[in-house]
Protein backbone atom coordinates (compact mmCIF):
# COMPACT_ATOMS: atom_id res chain seq x y z
CA UNK A 1 0.00 0.00 0.00
CA UNK A 2 2.51 2.47 -0.78
CA UNK A 3 1.47 5.94 -1.21
CA UNK A 4 3.13 9.15 -0.73
CA UNK A 5 0.37 10.04 0.34
CA UNK A 6 0.80 8.33 3.89
CA UNK A 7 3.26 11.01 4.63
CA UNK A 8 2.34 14.59 4.85
CA UNK A 9 5.17 16.39 6.85
CA UNK A 10 7.91 19.13 6.14
CA UNK A 11 10.28 16.56 6.01
CA UNK A 12 11.87 15.25 2.81
CA UNK A 13 12.04 11.64 2.73
CA UNK A 14 16.11 11.40 0.99
CA UNK A 15 16.90 13.74 3.81
CA UNK A 16 16.17 10.76 6.05
CA UNK A 17 17.19 7.91 4.54
CA UNK A 18 21.50 8.62 4.66
CA UNK A 19 22.94 5.56 4.02
CA UNK A 20 25.42 3.03 5.28
CA UNK A 21 28.66 5.40 4.31
CA UNK A 22 26.88 7.94 6.41
CA UNK A 23 26.32 5.49 9.22
CA UNK A 24 29.68 4.50 9.67
CA UNK A 25 31.19 7.93 9.64
CA UNK A 26 28.39 8.48 12.79
CA UNK A 27 30.03 5.34 14.41
CA UNK A 28 33.53 6.53 13.85
CA UNK A 29 32.74 9.65 15.42
CA UNK A 30 30.52 8.13 18.46
CA UNK A 31 33.80 5.99 18.78
CA UNK A 32 36.53 8.67 18.95
CA UNK A 33 34.68 10.54 21.40
CA UNK A 34 34.29 7.40 23.27
CA UNK A 35 37.99 7.01 23.20
CA UNK A 36 39.02 10.58 24.22
CA UNK A 37 37.38 10.76 27.25
CA UNK A 38 39.21 9.94 30.38
CA UNK A 39 38.92 6.09 31.83
CA UNK A 40 37.86 7.65 35.55
CA UNK A 41 35.06 9.88 33.94
CA UNK A 42 32.01 8.09 33.38
CA UNK A 43 30.44 8.62 29.76
CA UNK A 44 26.96 10.13 29.06
CA UNK A 45 26.01 11.17 25.75
CA UNK A 46 26.17 14.54 24.48
CA UNK A 47 22.45 15.35 23.52
CA UNK A 48 20.48 18.84 23.39
CA UNK A 49 16.90 16.88 24.33
CA UNK A 50 15.46 14.09 26.01
CA UNK A 51 12.21 12.98 27.18
CA UNK A 52 13.50 11.80 30.88
CA UNK A 53 11.40 13.71 33.47
CA UNK A 54 14.40 13.09 36.21
CA UNK A 55 16.94 15.65 36.76
CA UNK A 56 20.47 14.60 36.43
CA UNK A 57 23.44 15.58 38.03
CA UNK A 58 25.81 17.66 35.58
CA UNK A 59 28.54 15.50 34.27
CA UNK A 60 32.66 17.36 33.76
CA UNK A 61 33.66 16.85 30.50
CA UNK A 62 32.29 15.94 27.00
CA UNK A 63 29.44 13.34 26.25
CA UNK A 64 29.34 10.73 23.01
CA UNK A 65 29.22 12.63 20.28
CA UNK A 66 25.64 11.32 18.57
CA UNK A 67 25.04 13.75 15.83
CA UNK A 68 26.06 11.18 12.83
CA UNK A 69 23.47 9.12 14.52
CA UNK A 70 20.33 10.63 13.93
CA UNK A 71 18.97 9.11 10.70
CA UNK A 72 17.47 5.99 9.01
CA UNK A 73 20.10 4.12 7.34
CA UNK A 74 17.49 1.90 4.97
CA UNK A 75 13.88 0.74 4.54
CA UNK A 76 12.79 -2.73 2.82
CA UNK A 77 9.45 -2.34 2.04
CA UNK A 78 9.73 -6.17 0.70
CA UNK A 79 11.02 -7.71 3.66
CA UNK A 80 9.20 -4.78 5.92
CA UNK A 81 12.48 -4.07 7.95
CA UNK A 82 14.01 -1.03 8.21
CA UNK A 83 17.75 -0.45 9.61
CA UNK A 84 17.84 2.75 11.65
CA UNK A 85 20.33 4.72 13.79
CA UNK A 86 19.90 4.97 17.87
CA UNK A 87 19.17 8.53 18.23
CA UNK A 88 16.18 8.77 15.15
CA UNK A 89 13.37 9.90 16.13
CA UNK A 90 10.07 8.74 15.76
CA UNK A 91 9.33 11.67 13.82
CA UNK A 92 11.63 11.27 11.45
CA UNK A 93 10.96 7.58 11.45
CA UNK A 94 7.96 7.73 10.55
CA UNK A 95 8.14 10.09 7.66
CA UNK A 96 10.80 7.75 6.57
CA UNK A 97 8.48 4.51 6.24
CA UNK A 98 5.20 5.84 5.62
CA UNK A 99 5.61 6.59 2.33
CA UNK A 100 6.09 2.80 2.02
CA UNK A 101 2.79 1.99 3.44
CA UNK A 102 4.69 1.13 6.57
CA UNK A 103 4.95 2.13 10.49
CA UNK A 104 7.00 0.72 12.93
CA UNK A 105 5.37 -1.46 15.18
CA UNK A 106 4.58 0.76 18.26
CA UNK A 107 5.10 4.49 17.79
CA UNK A 108 5.28 6.50 21.04
CA UNK A 109 2.87 9.43 21.77
CA UNK A 110 5.81 12.17 21.50
CA UNK A 111 7.57 12.90 18.35
CA UNK A 112 11.24 13.47 19.65
CA UNK A 113 11.29 10.01 21.37
CA UNK A 114 14.26 8.11 19.87
CA UNK A 115 14.14 4.79 18.78
CA UNK A 116 17.27 3.65 21.20
CA UNK A 117 15.75 5.62 23.85
CA UNK A 118 12.13 3.66 23.42
CA UNK A 119 14.19 -0.21 23.37
CA UNK A 120 16.51 1.06 26.35
CA UNK A 121 13.72 2.71 28.01
CA UNK A 122 10.39 1.10 27.41
CA UNK A 123 8.11 2.94 24.99
CA UNK A 124 4.61 1.99 24.77
CA UNK A 125 1.40 3.01 22.78
CA UNK A 126 -2.20 2.18 21.43
CA UNK A 127 -0.97 -1.28 19.60
CA UNK A 128 1.01 -2.84 22.61
CA UNK A 129 -2.27 -4.46 23.22
CA UNK A 130 -1.69 -6.76 20.36
CA UNK A 131 1.95 -5.84 19.54
CA UNK A 132 4.16 -5.64 21.96
CA UNK A 133 6.96 -3.19 23.39
CA UNK A 134 9.21 -1.59 20.79
CA UNK A 135 11.84 -3.83 21.49
CA UNK A 136 10.27 -6.89 20.82
CA UNK A 137 10.12 -5.47 16.84
CA UNK A 138 14.06 -5.25 17.46
CA UNK A 139 15.69 -7.71 14.73
CA UNK A 140 19.40 -6.75 16.05
CA UNK A 141 21.30 -4.09 17.49
CA UNK A 142 24.96 -2.71 17.58
CA UNK A 143 25.57 -1.69 21.02
CA UNK A 144 28.40 0.53 22.09
CA UNK A 145 29.32 -1.46 25.42
CA UNK A 146 31.18 0.06 28.48
CA UNK A 147 34.37 -1.55 26.84
CA UNK A 148 34.15 0.48 23.62
CA UNK A 149 33.25 -2.62 21.75
CA UNK A 150 30.36 -2.83 19.22
CA UNK A 151 28.46 -5.91 20.30
CA UNK A 152 25.48 -6.75 17.62
CA UNK A 153 22.81 -8.28 19.97
CA UNK A 154 20.03 -10.78 18.49
CA UNK A 155 18.17 -13.20 19.92
CA UNK A 156 19.44 -15.98 17.36
CA UNK A 157 22.95 -15.05 17.91
CA UNK A 158 26.13 -16.59 20.32
CA UNK A 159 25.00 -16.77 23.62
CA UNK A 160 26.54 -13.67 25.07
CA UNK A 161 24.74 -11.78 21.82
CA UNK A 162 21.55 -13.18 23.05
CA UNK A 163 22.31 -12.19 26.57
CA UNK A 164 22.61 -8.44 25.93
CA UNK A 165 19.55 -8.48 23.70
CA UNK A 166 17.43 -9.74 26.39
CA UNK A 167 19.18 -7.56 28.84
CA UNK A 168 19.33 -3.84 26.59
CA UNK A 169 15.46 -3.15 27.33
CA UNK A 170 14.73 -1.44 30.62
CA UNK A 171 18.68 -0.68 31.08
CA UNK A 172 18.51 2.94 30.37
CA UNK A 173 22.25 3.78 29.34
CA UNK A 174 23.50 1.62 32.11
CA UNK A 175 25.13 -1.18 29.78
CA UNK A 176 25.53 1.02 26.96
CA UNK A 177 23.95 2.90 23.86
CA UNK A 178 22.69 1.80 20.50
CA UNK A 179 24.09 2.47 17.44
CA UNK A 180 21.78 1.28 15.08
CA UNK A 181 18.38 -1.14 15.13
CA UNK A 182 17.12 -3.11 12.59
CA UNK A 183 13.57 -3.64 13.41
CA UNK A 184 10.29 -5.23 11.67
CA UNK A 185 7.18 -2.80 10.21
CA UNK A 186 4.10 -3.41 9.55
CA UNK A 187 1.39 -2.57 6.65
CA UNK A 188 -1.07 0.80 7.35
CA UNK A 189 -3.54 2.15 5.84
CA UNK A 190 -4.31 6.05 5.01
CA UNK A 191 -6.71 6.89 7.65
CA UNK A 192 -7.77 5.77 11.32
CA UNK A 193 -11.34 5.79 12.07
CA UNK A 194 -11.63 6.20 16.02
CA UNK A 195 -14.63 5.27 18.38
CA UNK A 196 -14.88 6.57 21.77
CA UNK A 197 -16.66 4.49 23.84
CA UNK A 198 -17.89 6.05 27.60
CA UNK A 199 -17.96 4.27 30.52
CA UNK A 200 -19.48 5.22 33.96
CA UNK A 201 -17.86 2.42 36.16
CA UNK A 202 -13.90 1.33 36.14
CA UNK A 203 -15.41 -2.14 36.40
CA UNK A 204 -17.39 -1.89 33.62
CA UNK A 205 -14.16 -0.53 31.84
CA UNK A 206 -12.55 -3.10 32.47
CA UNK A 207 -14.37 -5.86 31.80
CA UNK A 208 -14.85 -4.45 28.22
CA UNK A 209 -11.12 -3.60 27.55
CA UNK A 210 -10.14 -7.21 29.06
CA UNK A 211 -12.48 -8.86 26.14
CA UNK A 212 -11.60 -6.26 23.67
CA UNK A 213 -8.11 -7.16 24.01
CA UNK A 214 -8.64 -10.75 24.16
CA UNK A 215 -10.58 -10.36 20.72
CA UNK A 216 -8.96 -7.67 19.20
CA UNK A 217 -11.88 -6.12 18.31
CA UNK A 218 -14.87 -4.25 20.54
CA UNK A 219 -18.38 -5.06 19.77
CA UNK A 220 -18.11 -6.65 16.66
CA UNK A 221 -15.48 -4.67 15.01
CA UNK A 222 -11.48 -5.24 14.75
CA UNK A 223 -9.43 -3.01 16.92
CA UNK A 224 -5.49 -1.98 15.74
CA UNK A 225 -5.38 0.72 18.36
CA UNK A 226 -6.56 0.59 21.99
CA UNK A 227 -6.30 3.38 24.41
CA UNK A 228 -8.21 5.06 27.06
CA UNK A 229 -8.70 8.01 29.17
CA UNK A 230 -9.86 8.36 32.98
CA UNK A 231 -11.50 11.87 33.93
CA UNK A 232 -13.59 11.01 37.11
CA UNK A 233 -14.45 7.98 39.23
CA UNK A 234 -17.90 8.27 36.53
CA UNK A 235 -16.68 9.43 33.51
CA UNK A 236 -14.10 7.42 31.42
CA UNK A 237 -13.43 5.90 27.85
CA UNK A 238 -12.13 3.30 25.82
CA UNK A 239 -10.55 4.70 22.18
CA UNK A 240 -10.83 1.46 19.46
CA UNK A 241 -9.09 2.27 16.04
CA UNK A 242 -9.44 0.49 12.90
CA UNK A 243 -7.37 1.52 9.94
CA UNK A 244 -9.20 2.14 6.95
CA UNK A 245 -8.50 2.88 3.65
CA UNK A 246 -10.31 6.50 1.40
CA UNK A 247 -13.09 4.37 -0.45
CA UNK A 248 -14.06 3.38 2.84
CA UNK A 249 -14.67 6.86 4.89
CA UNK A 250 -15.70 7.92 1.89
CA UNK A 251 -15.13 10.92 -0.86
CA UNK A 252 -17.05 13.59 1.27
CA UNK A 253 -15.28 12.76 4.68
CA UNK A 254 -13.35 15.36 6.30
CA UNK A 255 -10.67 14.04 8.94
CA UNK A 256 -9.93 15.41 11.74
CA UNK A 257 -6.59 17.08 12.72
CA UNK A 258 -5.16 18.40 15.99
CA UNK A 259 -1.78 19.74 15.33
CA UNK A 260 -2.74 23.09 15.43
CA UNK A 261 -3.82 23.63 11.31
CA UNK A 262 -7.12 24.12 10.37
CA UNK A 263 -9.23 24.37 13.44
CA UNK A 264 -6.62 25.51 16.44
CA UNK A 265 -9.01 24.93 19.28
CA UNK A 266 -9.44 21.44 18.59
CA UNK A 267 -7.20 19.63 21.68
CA UNK A 268 -7.59 15.51 21.37
CA UNK A 269 -8.54 14.73 24.61
CA UNK A 270 -11.38 17.01 24.53
CA UNK A 271 -12.88 15.24 21.18
CA UNK A 272 -13.57 11.89 23.72
CA UNK A 273 -15.77 13.56 25.93
CA UNK A 274 -19.49 13.02 25.23
CA UNK A 275 -22.68 12.40 27.29
CA UNK A 276 -22.88 8.78 26.76
CA UNK A 277 -22.50 6.47 24.25
CA UNK A 278 -20.17 6.44 21.27
CA UNK A 279 -18.82 9.16 19.79
CA UNK A 280 -16.50 8.79 16.11
CA UNK A 281 -13.86 10.03 14.68
CA UNK A 282 -11.58 9.77 11.29
CA UNK A 283 -7.96 10.87 11.24
CA UNK A 284 -5.28 10.18 8.81
CA UNK A 285 -3.27 7.75 9.60
CA UNK A 286 -0.01 10.22 10.78
CA UNK A 287 -2.34 12.74 12.24
CA UNK A 288 -3.33 9.73 14.36
CA UNK A 289 0.14 8.74 15.87
CA UNK A 290 0.79 12.01 16.71
CA UNK A 291 -2.67 12.89 18.26
CA UNK A 292 -1.22 12.85 21.24
CA UNK A 293 2.16 15.53 20.77
CA UNK A 294 0.37 18.55 20.34
CA UNK A 295 -0.84 19.71 23.49
CA UNK A 296 1.54 16.65 25.42
CA UNK A 297 -1.91 14.87 26.10
CA UNK A 298 -3.33 17.26 28.35
CA UNK A 299 -0.31 18.62 29.95
CA UNK A 300 -0.15 21.67 27.90
CA UNK A 301 -2.76 23.37 30.25
CA UNK A 302 -0.05 24.28 32.49
CA UNK A 303 1.68 26.33 29.81
CA UNK A 304 -1.79 28.29 29.09
CA UNK A 305 -1.94 27.08 25.54
CA UNK A 306 -5.66 25.30 26.04
CA UNK A 307 -6.73 28.66 26.57
CA UNK A 308 -8.57 29.76 23.69
CA UNK A 309 -7.35 33.36 23.57
CA UNK A 310 -3.74 31.91 24.09
CA UNK A 311 -4.29 29.37 21.63
CA UNK A 312 -5.57 31.71 18.76
CA UNK A 313 -1.93 33.61 18.91
CA UNK A 314 0.34 30.74 20.00
CA UNK A 315 2.23 29.84 16.87
CA UNK A 316 1.46 26.11 15.09
CA UNK A 317 5.00 25.45 15.22
CA UNK A 318 5.11 25.41 18.83
CA UNK A 319 2.30 23.36 19.46
CA UNK A 320 4.53 20.35 20.13
CA UNK A 321 5.88 18.27 23.11
CA UNK A 322 9.62 19.28 21.65
CA UNK A 323 8.68 23.15 22.84
CA UNK A 324 7.05 22.27 26.12
CA UNK A 325 10.16 20.16 27.04
CA UNK A 326 12.21 23.34 27.32
CA UNK A 327 10.28 24.83 29.29
CA UNK A 328 10.10 21.94 31.33
CA UNK A 329 13.73 22.49 31.62
CA UNK A 330 13.86 26.02 33.00
CA UNK A 331 11.33 24.58 35.30
CA UNK A 332 13.77 21.98 36.65
CA UNK A 333 16.72 24.60 36.15
CA UNK A 334 15.26 27.36 38.07
CA UNK A 335 11.95 25.82 40.04
CA UNK A 336 9.45 28.41 38.35
CA UNK A 337 6.65 26.53 38.86
CA UNK A 338 7.03 27.26 42.47
CA UNK A 339 8.49 30.25 42.01
CA UNK A 340 5.79 31.31 40.50
CA UNK A 341 3.22 29.65 43.43
CA UNK A 342 4.77 31.54 45.82
CA UNK A 343 3.66 34.58 44.03
CA UNK A 344 0.05 33.78 44.07
CA UNK A 345 0.19 32.57 47.57
CA UNK A 346 0.44 29.04 47.01
CA UNK A 347 2.73 26.52 48.78
CA UNK A 348 4.89 24.17 47.48
CA UNK A 349 4.53 21.49 44.62
CA UNK A 350 5.50 17.69 43.92
CA UNK A 351 6.19 17.14 40.87
CA UNK A 352 4.17 13.56 39.94
CA UNK A 353 4.89 12.59 36.61
CA UNK A 354 4.65 8.31 36.05
CA UNK A 355 3.92 5.75 34.33
CA UNK A 356 3.24 2.60 36.13
CA UNK A 357 1.86 -1.06 34.46
CA UNK A 358 -1.03 -3.20 37.07
CA UNK A 359 -2.23 -6.93 35.42
CA UNK A 360 -5.89 -5.93 34.37
CA UNK A 361 -7.43 -7.75 37.45
CA UNK A 362 -6.27 -5.11 39.20
CA UNK A 363 -6.75 -1.90 37.28
CA UNK A 364 -10.06 -1.44 39.32
CA UNK A 365 -7.90 -1.44 42.78
CA UNK A 366 -5.53 1.12 41.65
CA UNK A 367 -7.73 3.13 39.89
CA UNK A 368 -9.96 4.05 42.48
CA UNK A 369 -7.30 4.31 45.22
CA UNK A 370 -5.91 6.81 42.91
CA UNK A 371 -9.12 8.83 42.23
CA UNK A 372 -9.64 8.73 45.95
CA UNK A 373 -5.81 9.16 47.02
CA UNK A 374 -4.21 11.16 44.75
CA UNK A 375 -5.38 14.93 43.62
CA UNK A 376 -4.67 14.18 39.70
CA UNK A 377 -6.45 13.42 36.89
CA UNK A 378 -6.70 12.79 33.54
CA UNK A 379 -5.31 9.22 33.68
CA UNK A 380 -4.04 7.32 30.32
CA UNK A 381 -5.19 4.15 30.08
CA UNK A 382 -2.71 1.48 27.05
CA UNK A 383 -2.98 -2.04 27.46
CA UNK A 384 -0.12 -4.08 26.77
CA UNK A 385 0.75 -7.96 26.27
CA UNK A 386 4.24 -9.00 25.49
CA UNK A 387 4.44 -10.36 21.86
CA UNK A 388 7.68 -12.22 23.01
CA UNK A 389 6.52 -15.99 24.30
CA UNK A 390 9.11 -16.85 26.79
CA UNK A 391 10.16 -19.66 25.76
CA UNK A 392 13.62 -20.91 24.67
CA UNK A 393 12.76 -20.28 20.92
CA UNK A 394 12.97 -16.67 21.15
CA UNK A 395 16.60 -16.27 22.66
CA UNK A 396 14.95 -16.10 26.10
CA UNK A 397 18.57 -18.01 27.54
CA UNK A 398 18.79 -17.49 31.38
CA UNK A 399 16.07 -14.94 31.49
CA UNK A 400 13.64 -17.11 33.64
CA UNK A 401 10.34 -18.93 32.12
CA UNK A 402 7.45 -16.62 31.02
CA UNK A 403 9.65 -13.65 31.62
CA UNK A 404 11.91 -13.45 28.53
CA UNK A 405 12.90 -9.60 29.75
CA UNK A 406 14.88 -9.62 32.64
CA UNK A 407 15.62 -5.61 33.72
CA UNK A 408 11.88 -5.46 33.51
CA UNK A 409 10.20 -8.64 34.19
CA UNK A 410 6.65 -8.92 32.59
CA UNK A 411 4.85 -11.99 32.32
CA UNK A 412 4.20 -13.45 28.77
CA UNK A 413 0.85 -14.02 27.93
CA UNK A 414 -0.66 -11.75 30.61
CA UNK A 415 -2.35 -9.00 30.18
CA UNK A 416 -1.14 -5.41 31.66
CA UNK A 417 -2.35 -2.01 31.54
CA UNK A 418 0.07 1.09 31.68
CA UNK A 419 -1.90 4.30 33.38
CA UNK A 420 0.03 7.70 32.94
CA UNK A 421 -0.24 10.53 35.20
CA UNK A 422 1.49 13.90 34.75
CA UNK A 423 1.59 16.31 37.19
CA UNK A 424 1.68 18.03 40.49
CA UNK A 425 0.41 17.54 43.68
CA UNK A 426 0.91 20.12 46.64
CA UNK A 427 2.97 18.84 49.71
CA UNK A 428 1.30 18.16 52.91
CA UNK A 429 2.82 19.91 55.62
CA UNK A 430 5.03 17.52 58.00
CA UNK A 431 5.45 15.15 54.52
CA UNK A 432 8.41 14.91 52.64
CA UNK A 433 9.26 16.20 49.27
CA UNK A 434 9.23 12.98 47.43
CA UNK A 435 5.52 11.53 49.45
CA UNK A 436 3.05 11.37 46.85
CA UNK A 437 5.56 9.37 44.44
CA UNK A 438 6.50 7.18 47.24
CA UNK A 439 2.80 6.56 48.41
CA UNK A 440 1.99 5.66 44.10
CA UNK A 441 5.19 3.49 44.42
CA UNK A 442 3.96 1.40 47.59
CA UNK A 443 0.42 1.01 45.89
CA UNK A 444 1.85 -0.46 42.95
CA UNK A 445 4.19 -2.81 44.22
CA UNK A 446 1.36 -3.63 46.71
CA UNK A 447 -0.76 -4.61 43.39
CA UNK A 448 2.02 -6.35 41.75
CA UNK A 449 2.78 -3.80 39.72
CA UNK A 450 5.80 -1.79 38.19
CA UNK A 451 6.58 1.22 37.00
CA UNK A 452 8.36 2.96 34.20
CA UNK A 453 11.97 4.71 35.38
CA UNK A 454 12.16 7.89 32.83
CA UNK A 455 10.80 9.83 35.73
CA UNK A 456 11.80 10.04 39.45
CA UNK A 457 12.07 6.74 41.07
CA UNK A 458 12.51 6.50 45.29
CA UNK A 459 13.11 2.73 46.07
CA UNK A 460 15.73 1.44 48.27
CA UNK A 461 18.47 -0.56 46.70
CA UNK A 462 16.91 -3.97 47.79
CA UNK A 463 13.34 -3.11 46.76
CA UNK A 464 14.58 -1.71 43.23
CA UNK A 465 16.72 -4.94 42.84
CA UNK A 466 14.05 -6.90 43.45
CA UNK A 467 11.93 -5.66 40.99
CA UNK A 468 14.35 -4.49 38.51
CA UNK A 469 16.34 -7.63 37.70
CA UNK A 470 18.62 -8.22 41.03
CA UNK A 471 21.40 -10.34 40.70
CA UNK A 472 21.25 -10.63 36.84
CA UNK A 473 21.67 -7.04 36.47
CA UNK A 474 24.88 -7.60 38.10
CA UNK A 475 26.00 -10.11 35.54
CA UNK A 476 25.16 -8.20 32.86
CA UNK A 477 26.53 -5.47 33.98
CA UNK A 478 30.08 -7.23 34.88
CA UNK A 479 29.82 -8.73 30.83
CA UNK A 480 29.50 -5.63 29.29
CA UNK A 481 30.81 -2.83 31.41
CA UNK A 482 32.98 -4.19 34.08
CA UNK A 483 34.75 -0.96 34.39
CA UNK A 484 31.73 1.14 35.22
CA UNK A 485 31.81 3.55 32.12
CA UNK A 486 28.07 4.13 32.67
CA UNK A 487 26.34 4.31 36.40
CA UNK A 488 24.37 1.52 36.96
CA UNK A 489 20.62 1.12 36.48
CA UNK A 490 20.10 2.15 40.31
CA UNK A 491 22.44 4.97 39.70
CA UNK A 492 21.07 6.46 36.97
CA UNK A 493 17.26 5.90 37.47
CA UNK A 494 17.10 6.78 41.43
CA UNK A 495 20.51 8.06 42.84
CA UNK A 496 20.32 10.36 39.39
CA UNK A 497 23.73 10.15 38.53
Amino acid sequence: MASTSLARSGNDQSTLIVGESAHAEGVERILATFRAIPDERRVRLAKKTSNLFRARQSAPGPGLDTSGLTKVISVDPEARTADVQGMCTYEDLVDATLPFGLMPHVVPQLKTITLGGAVTGLGIEATSFALGLPHESVLEMDILTGTGEIVTARPGGSEREQTLYRGFPNSYGSLGYSLRLRITLVPVAEFVAVRHVRFNDIAELTKALDSAVTNEAYDGEEADFIDGVVFSDDEMYLSFGRMVSADEIGADARPSRYDGIGDKQAIYYRSLQHESGVATDVLRIRDYLWRWDTDWFWCSRAFGTQNPKVRKFWPQQLLRSSFYWKIIGLDHKYDLGNKIGALKGEGPRERVVQDVEVTIDRLPDFISWFLREVPIEPLWLCPLRLLDKGDSTTGGAGTGAGRPWPLYPLEAGTTYVNIGFWSSAPIEPGTSESAWNVRIEEEVSKLGGHKSLYSDAFYDEATFAALYGGEHADRLKAEFDPDGRFPTLYDKTVRAR
